[in-house]
């Protein structure tokens, strides 16, 4: 339960539930529906893509050690990412996340380093031990509890600081101001309780949420 409103916390997740639970609570609708999109998924030109997410990383080593990660997932934050910060000669690619899902395909190549990839990892190489990672692609929803078991269990996670930048419209701000009227764009933050500097900007209000990857 949140100390306060703001607060990051895990919720409950039903990534345990055995599939005769789940089949319990499917309608044949939903199974048909389910079905249908596994079919567009992993099926093109005849052949079966594989289903499950992979990290590939150039580096030798078994868990990088790493004290900060800054994760953009959107294109609007690796957009940012890409202006303000990779825009200069001190980082270099280390890793790339292959996905394939309806809204994703990547290279199915073994390169570290696919040229279409859509989900890159850099280091700064004046200090390894920060990381940078531009999430551009669509990660499904029953994909991204895979996506942050395999990035993150590549990483040592002691003294490890996690930022995540996101976008969201304008539109979806709940406020009672009208939105015509806010300055945009706008930063708003969420933290952990274990999170103890100085944040740069206020926190979202109530009753505004994130979702999708950044939430997870």
């Amino acid at each position: 339960m949140a100390t306060f409103f703001g607060e990051v916390v895990v919720a409950p997740s039903r990534a345990g539930l055995d599939e005769e639970e789940e089949a319990r609570e499917e309608t044949p609708e939903d199974r048909e529906i389910r079905r249908e999109i596994e079919k567009k998924r992993y099926r093109q030109r005849g052949e079966i893509k594989d289903r499950e997410i992979q990290v590939l990383w150039s580096c030798a080593e078994e868990s990088l050690v790493c004290s900060r990660f800054i994760v953009a997932i959107g294109r609007n934050a690796a957009a940012f990412l890409s202006s303000f910060i990779l825009d200069s000669v001190c980082w270099e690619v280390i890793g790339v996340v292959k996905l394939w899902n309806e809204w994703c395909r990547t290279s199915s190549t073994t390169n570290v380093l696919p040229t279409d990839s859509f989900c890159l990892f850099y280091r700064l190489i004046s200090d390894p031990t920060v990381l940078l990672c531009q999430c551009s692609c669509y990660v499904a929803e029953d994909q991204q509890f895979q996506w942050l078991e395999k990035v993150f269990g590549s990483m040592q996670k002691k003294g490890l600081q996690v930022t995540i930048l996101s976008t969201c419209p304008v539109a979806d701000y709940k406020t009672q101001e009208s939105t015509l009227t806010l300055v945009s764009p706008f930063l708003k933050a969420l933290k952990t309780k274990e999170f103890q500097e100085q944040v740069c900007c206020p926190l979202l209000e109530q009753p505004n949420i994130v979702r999708d990857l950044p939430a997870a």
